[in-house]
């Protein structure tokens, strides 16, 4: 991977973790708020962040003959199978459960809020019971 390719990975990273904390989705009590229907402001953020990648997937290629920094654009096949439906179902009841995602915990991690880790740690046990089982059940 070209420096220049890296250099733009953390900057947007950067820019990502900026947005998020500016817009409160690092603190678990605002996300639950809002999964709640009390505060309704994430609304914002995530038709913005819809938008955008929407936006962004559809008319660069369009717009563009190759992306700024890589050589062609990439194809970004997905396959809705039960498992990756099994998955969404299970990433969002934690999520509604805790108010934490895993963007937003990181960020929050570089805000302060260390009890985040907590929840950071119980992701990495879900992913590492995940990948036992998968490597037990292939597809």
């Amino acid at each position: 991977m070209r420096v220049a390719s890296l250099i733009s990975i953390l900057l947007c990273g950067m820019l990502f973790g900026v947005g998020l904390a500016w817009s409160g989705m690092i603190k678990p009590e605002v996300v639950l708020s809002f999964l709640t229907f009390d505060d309704l402001g994430l609304l914002l953020v995530l038709g913005s962040a819809v938008m955008t990648t929407f936006l962004t997937y559809h008319l660069a290629p369009r717009v563009l003959r190759k992306p700024l920094l890589e050589a062609q654009f990439g194809k970004h096949i997905t396959v809705n199978t039960r498992d990756t439906v099994l998955g969404a179902v299970l990433f969002g009841i934690g999520w509604g459960l805790s108010g934490v995602c895993p963007g937003p915990a990181i960020a929050g991690l570089g805000a302060g809020n260390w009890p985040l880790l907590v929840s950071l740690a119980g992701l990495g046990a879900g992913a590492w019971c995940h990948g036992i089982w998968a490597s037990r059940h292939p597809a």
